[in-house]
């Protein structure tokens, strides 16, 4: 893959949370990825101003932006880098996975590409991250594979966890905590749809939770019971 440091670290960031909001490919709204960034309406149109100008967007006032073919390499670039990070400093560092989000968000703009392809021989070529991210290849290939969220699983359904999709460290050491992690097995016992409420057993566990506290869990149905 080529080489990031030409783009700014803001610029990295912006391509990086455009990939993460358009998983279906559409646009996203100046106000999502605002709130993605957690800066205001009028920077985020400025730079998606710069980031069209540059051909790494297509932006449209009032319409959203998406990435370009090229800002979507360039944006895979970038997640490779931090998904290979969090992998080091769980695997290698010993740091507990629900909290290496940060850590590896500052070191993906400092490291080369020698020394990021180094760490990744060491931690094995890992196809995934510690949260069940994919990881993209060398040449910016994500394989792909069908998802659900963990809330739009019907009663008496079952399911293993497959990728943890936030970035919030308190919620994913909830997640830990209880048991919500890549490759739990997860059965829904009851569905209370009015009050948002989900009776579920997680390794043989019970635990009752609400649709919210699941927001973000993402399970594979087919595969049943097995991880």
């Amino acid at each position: 893959m080529g080489v990031v440091p030409a783009l700014t670290r803001s610029r990295q960031d912006y391509l990086k949370a455009l990939y993460a909001l358009s998983t279906a490919g559409g646009t996203i709204t100046t106000s999502r990825l605002a709130r993605r960034l957690g800066v205001s309406a009028p920077s985020v149109t400025h730079m998606l101003g710069l980031l069209a100008g540059e051909r790494l967007v297509i932006h449209s006032l009032g319409a959203g932006a998406r990435l370009s073919a090229e800002g979507r390499r360039r944006a895979l670039e970038i997640v490779r880098r931090h998904r290979i990070l969090e992998t080091f400093l769980v695997r290698v560092l010993g740091l507990d996975w629900s909290e290496v989000h940060d850590d590896a968000e500052v070191l993906e703009h400092h490291i080369s590409d020698r020394v990021l392809e180094a760490i990744d021989r060491l931690v094995g070529h890992p196809a995934e991250d510690p949260h069940g991210h994919l990881i993209p290849d060398r040449h910016g290939r994500v394989r792909p594979r069908a998802l659900r969220p963990l809330a739009a699983l019907p009663r008496g359904a079952s399911a293993t966890v497959r990728e943890i999709r936030d970035a919030d460290q308190h919620r994913m050491a909830r997640w830990k905590e209880i048991g919500l992690v890549p490759g739990a097995v997860v059965r829904v016992r009851e569905v209370r749809a009015a009050d948002g409420v989900f009776e579920l057993e997680i390794a043989g566990r019970p635990l009752v939770i609400g649709r919210e506290g699941l927001e973000g869990v993402l399970v594979d149905a087919r595969r049943g019971a097995r991880a």
